[in-house]
């Protein structure tokens, strides 16, 4: 038991709720249904034949019937109607080939899904070293996902076969005293095929769940990591603080010095006003007062940075 509790304790089963490990426990299980629903069907029919002379009559004849359907190899004793022994008859067709290789392929699905989630869970780590694992893991799905086509595309021709084969009404015709006049011969029991007819519904979903997880193995192995890098960000021009700033980009880009030229126009336009008072109230003609004669310099000096500006 401590084994067993150091185990799980060390155990990843967070794997388990992602896609890579639920859908190989969802592969795990249908590979379960789909070799056991086949591997371990038995069926049986009925036939009855009432002959002229009531006391020659069987009417239930039992034909059975089961996995790997080597029908030729299956019997049944049926009357003749002539008041000898029951003549031998044997069913017809040998489908034994599709159905073993189906359950085959079904027992090795089940053993590797089985190898992967131990190694998911255990091993996550090992797993994804030097990208082995993973390397390895997609190409094992991919074949699986081919042989569960193959396999179920096989068994489902071999399944129509054997239903064919297995036909009452198609088996009462091998009965010479079904023939002469007189002698009535018809089914009594169909086989029950709904076992089989869930065989090959679990052969293609398990076609399905493993063509599906080849996406997710095939991320594991890191060849497509490349091709998904985002692009490198793009780096956005500052905006414009003015509408100056906005001008200067329509004329041809950004302008650094065009603040600085307004300041000083407007430096200039408010000297300007200030020179134009000092002239008025300074220099008028006829007037030559102490006060105008005092602010003469000054107006003169102004107009002078004025124009050295």
């Amino acid at each position: 038991m401590d084994i067993v509790n150091q185990l799980v304790a060390g155990g990843q089963f967070r794997v388990l709720k992602v896609p890579l490990g639920f859908i190989k426990a969802l592969e795990w299980i249908f590979a379960i249904f789909a070799f056991s629903t086949c591997g371990s069907y038995s069926g049986m029919f009925k036939m009855s034949v009432e002959c002229k002379n009531r006391t020659e009559s069987d009417l239930s004849i039992e034909v059975e019937f089961k996995y790997p359907f080597r029908l030729h190899q299956e019997y049944f004793d049926a009357p003749t109607c002539k008041g000898g022994p029951p003549e031998r008859l044997f069913l017809v067709g040998d489908y034994s080939s599709s159905a073993e290789f189906f359950v085959t392929i079904g027992v090795f699905a089940f053993l590797y899904s089985m190898a992967a989630l131990s190694v998911y869970v255990f091993a996550l780590e090992k797993y994804r070293e030097n990208n082995k694992g993973p390397l390895i893991d997609f190409g094992v799905t991919c074949v699986f996902t081919f042989m569960w086509l193959v396999s179920s595309a096989a068994w489902a021709k071999g399944l129509s076969d054997v239903k064919a084969s297995t036909d009452p009404e198609k088996v009462v015709d091998l009965i010479s005293a079904c023939d002469e006049e007189g002698n009535l011969c018809r089914e009594v029991h169909d086989p029950v095929m709904s076992g089989l007819n869930t065989s090959v519904c679990f052969g293609f979903m398990n076609l399905v769940l493993w063509g599906g997880n080849l996406w997710f193995v095939f991320k594991e192995t890191g060849i497509i990591a490349p091709f998904m890098r985002a692009p490198p960000p793009q780096e956005k021009q500052p905006a414009p603080d003015s509408y100056g700033q906005q001008a200067g980009y329509e004329q041809g880009g950004y302008q650094p010095e065009y603040n600085q030229q307004q300041d000083v126009r407007r430096r200039r336009r408010r000297k300007e006003e200030v020179w134009r008072q000092l002239a008025a109230e300074s220099v008028v003609p006829g007037n030559y007062s102490t006060h105008n004669a005092t602010l003469l310099p000054v107006c003169v000096c102004l107009r002078i940075c004025l124009c050295a500006e």
